[in-house]
């Protein structure tokens, strides 16, 4: 009997645990992942689960964006069972992501390579270069981008930001709406408007001061069911906008399998009341339709959809609007876009760049914003650009809009810093700006000097900018973070001083560099650095060409000055040598001057004195270093007639 009783319990068991599977399955496939979660983890619980319901609870955390579950149960899916779906793998990848596991994530990556060869979502990836994702989280380092939780945000869902005449319109579950949607256990989405005004602050800045949200003003735009991501046309009279597919009754329209799914309806402004909506045409019962963009001339709109014929989950496909309202044959954007994953929020700037949100590019985790040249009829198209840190994080970053004039814009984001489950964030872009500032001084007498030209050069050579030093000596150059610049100090009658710099990433920071110029003319000779030889040689080297331009430079400019050159060796050979030695040096001197066009009567003698004229006590047979000997191989040059005068 009691065996029986087992064997019945057993069977029961089994039964139940079967039934609350089938239960939680329902709920997952019309999205009430919430109530599936609850379900399925009963059926764990009770020792029950296989692949399906361990994958189904990845699923339904993933789709709800809570990373950390998601991975939870991915992993022991994984652990678990063999031959597991490789879409299962690149969720599990997409959560390691999320939450900063890179390591992990690209031991998985590696095997979802080689099962899953050509899938669009691989390319662009190196499994074995994890520095990839450091270089998105510091992508945007070079600039300064403010990003504000702002102050409208609500405790729900809050998203999808649109910019109309200093109106903010977005998407909301806040509201009288009672009627919760089983995906995450809030209320359905309406579309709000907030009014803004631009002000600056105390620090000079324009910021946005925002009034009360209220939901929008229109007949029947708004319904018990979901309502969101909105574009206006430029002449402000047209809005296109995503609604639930529902009947005339205001009710739910849904599929064979009991699905409801999204479809574009359009507005009209009539007065300051937006019309009653209409169905655009290229909508169907079968499909999902939705998240309108329009181009920037107001001729084409870009969707979602999941359709038939596309690449991926869901697919951006365009539409030609055309003269007299009616709609052309939407057609996909193709692979340069859309993946096997999820391709949503479109979004075209004004300068027609194209941005939207992917879970198919290479990411960070979960949904990420890209920006593509797609539209730029100019130039080849390239693949979407990860718009990095701080737009992206490791959760779902989506819905943006900028103003490509004003670098002003928003994004969506449930990261878990914001206030809801959505939040929306505003943000500006700005380069990272520092300035380098310094002092022109003479060397020995450290006096100021004016009239010393400055320039800024770039890593490439150019000159992006110059000043001259007036009467405190003083420059002053506006510069970017994170680059390589060479400041340049001239002046006549003196050496040029020249700087090396590369800046921090540090906004605002301030730099000193002061310039030191070592005078050309002091008291009766021509100062430059020492020109040297090669061993046992005369013939005048690069090096040495470079110094004597600047005696070239100071007799150019002194037109009556008459100057000797005197060469000097060390210790070291015979002494007759140096003597021979130093003199071919000396005359070859001048006869590089002279080919410069400096007249030779303008050289009264070049003579060498070899080592008669030490400098120290590194005579024969002295024990000297190189530096010491280096001290007695010298050259000058004396002015013997003409202008001296250092002005």
């Amino acid at each position: 009997m009691k065996i029986k009783l087992l064997i019945l319990f057993l069977v029961l068991s089994c039964s139940l645990s079967y039934s609350q599977t089938k239960l939680a399955d329902k709920f997952f496939e019309n999205y009430g992942y919430v109530k599936a979660i609850e379900l399925y983890e009963k059926v764990v619980e009770k020792g029950k689960a296989d692949a399906h319901v361990l994958t189904r609870l990845g699923d339904a955390y993933y789709n709800n964006s809570n990373s950390e579950k998601a991975v939870y149960w991915y992993k022991k899916a994984l652990s678990e069972y063999k031959n597991i779906e490789a879409e299962y793998i690149y969720k599990y990848i997409q959560s390691l992501r999320s939450i900063g596991n890179y390591e992990e994530a690209n031991v998985w990556f590696k095997k979802l390579s080689d099962a899953q060869q050509g899938d669009s979502r691989l390319k662009g990836y190196d499994p074995d270069n994890v520095g990839i994702f450091d270089q998105l989280t510091s992508k945007n380092i070079d600039l300064v981008v403010t990003l504000e939780n702002l102050p409208f945000n609500s405790e729900l869902s809050d998203f999808g930001s649109f910019v109309k005449d200093s109106t903010l319109y977005f998407a909301t579950a806040r509201g009288d709406n009672k009627k919760v949607y089983n995906w995450n256990k809030e209320p359905f989405l309406d579309i709000y408007q907030i009014n803004f005004q631009q002000e600056e602050n105390a620090e000079g800045q324009i910021v946005e001061t925002y009034g009360s949200p209220s939901e929008l003003l229109g007949e029947g735009v708004n319904t018990i069911y979901h309502e969101a991501s909105i574009a206006i046309t430029n002449n402000g009279k047209t809005m296109y906008f995503t609604r639930d597919n529902i009947n005339h009754r205001q009710r739910l329209q849904y599929d064979k399998e009991g699905t409801t799914h999204l479809k574009i309806y359009k507005s009209t402004l009539v007065g300051k009341q937006w019309s009653k909506p209409e169905e655009l045409p290229f909508n169907d019962e079968v499909y999902s339709t939705g998240h309108p963009a329009l181009s920037v001339d107001n001729k084409t709109l870009f969707f979602v959809s999941d359709r038939d014929g596309g690449i991926g989950q869901t697919d951006i496909y365009s539409v030609e609007i055309n003269d007299d309202d009616s709609f052309g044959y939407p057609i996909n954007l193709g692979d340069k876009i859309n993946t096997e994953g999820r391709e949503m929020f479109p979004f075209v700037g004004k300068d027609s760049t194209f941005y939207f949100s992917s879970d198919g590019h290479l990411n960070l985790g979960l949904l990420d914003i890209f920006k593509s040249n797609i539209l730029t009829k100019t130039e080849e198209v390239t693949a979407p650009e990860n718009m990095g840190a701080p737009f992206n994080s490791g959760y779902d970053d989506f819905a943006f809009y900028v103003d490509s004039e004003t670098k002003k814009g928003y994004i969506s984001s449930n990261r878990p810093e914001g206030k809801g489950s959505d939040d929306i964030y505003g943000f500006t872009i700005s380069k990272c700006i520092q300035l380098i500032t310094g002092t022109a001084t003479e060397d020995r007498t450290e006096i100021i000097l004016k009239g010393v030209t400055v320039q800024l050069i770039d890593e490439t050579g150019k000159i992006i900018a110059e000043t001259v030093t007036k009467e405190d000596g003083a420059y002053a150059f506006e510069v970017e973070c994170n680059k390589t610049y060479t400041i340049l100090g001239t002046k006549e009658d003196y050496q040029d001083d020249k700087q090396t710099i590369i800046t921090s990433r540090k906004d605002e920071e301030e730099t000193t560099i002061d310039l030191v110029l070592k005078p050309l003319l002091l008291e009766s000779q021509i100062i430059i650095n020492p020109i040297f030889f090669d061993y046992a040689k005369a013939t005048i080297r690069v090096d040495a060409q470079y110094e004597l331009e600047n005696i070239i430079n100071v007799l150019r400019k002194h037109k009556d000055m008459v100057i000797k050159i005197e060469s000097h060796t060390d210790s070291r050979g015979r002494d007759k040598y140096n003597l021979k030695l130093s003199d071919r040096r000396a005359k070859s001197t001048a006869e590089y001057i002279i080919s410069r066009g400096i007249e030779p009567s303008r050289i009264a003698s070049a003579r060498g004195f070899g080592e008669t004229r030490l400098l120290n006590e590194c005579s024969n047979g002295s024990k000297c270093s190189e530096e010491e000997h280096q001290v007695n191989r010298r050259s000058y040059f004396y002015i013997v007639d003409g202008n001296k005068d250092k002005e």
